[in-house]
């Protein structure tokens, strides 16, 4: 699709836009008026601004998306198996099952929030749910420390500090105003 504001290379001189070669009214994208000194660099700023809000919502979608999935996975084998998540020699009991059963309890909803806020493309949900399930993975390394098993502390610790960059970086390429008195 040609605009009007777009040069035709053309060997003459009189019409140098494609609007003028074909007759089909065509509406500028873009206005060209006397702007105020620094516009430009202003228009280009705020597009950067926008590519980098798209990025950081796109990459703290994907890793939230990641983590609350894989804690939901893990908290429904534990139902199902719960000698992959128990301590190695331990022996699943009721006790365990119960636990594993409150454990999914708490993640499943987390993810069908989070999943929801993902899909609705809703920043500041995402904000929340992301820095959320983030806290969960960092308490997860914690009792993986606890246990001293080095794989289930140090997979949720990743986990942790990926989701909390994700995070912070879709929190500092948004600008969040505060809410003013309504009236």
């Amino acid at each position: 699709m040609y605009r009007r504001d777009q040069p035709l290379e053309c060997k003459d001189a009189k019409c140098p836009y494609v609007a003028d070669y074909i007759n089909v009214p065509v509406q500028p994208v873009m206005q060209l008026v006397e702007a105020p000194e620094g516009w430009g660099v202003w228009h280009r700023d705020q597009k950067a601004k926008s590519m980098t809000t798209i990025k950081a919502m796109r990459l703290a979608s994907l890793v939230t998306a990641i983590n609350v999935l894989v804690a939901s996975g893990f908290s429904i084998a534990a139902i199902f198996r719960p000698e992959a998540v128990v301590p190695a020699g331990s022996i699943p009991t009721e006790a365990s099952l119960l636990l594993a059963m409150y454990a999914a309890a708490r993640t499943i909803p987390l993810a069908l929030f989070a999943l929801a806020a993902i899909y609705k493309r809703a920043t500041s949900a995402l904000l929340i749910l992301g820095t959320l399930a983030g806290a969960m993975q960092l308490l997860d390394a914690g009792i993986g420390l606890f246990q001293r098993d080095l794989g289930k502390f140090a997979g949720p610790l990743f986990i942790a500090v990926l989701q909390f960059f994700a995070v912070y970086l879709l929190h500092r390429s948004v600008r969040i105003t505060p809410q003013t008195k309504r009236g």
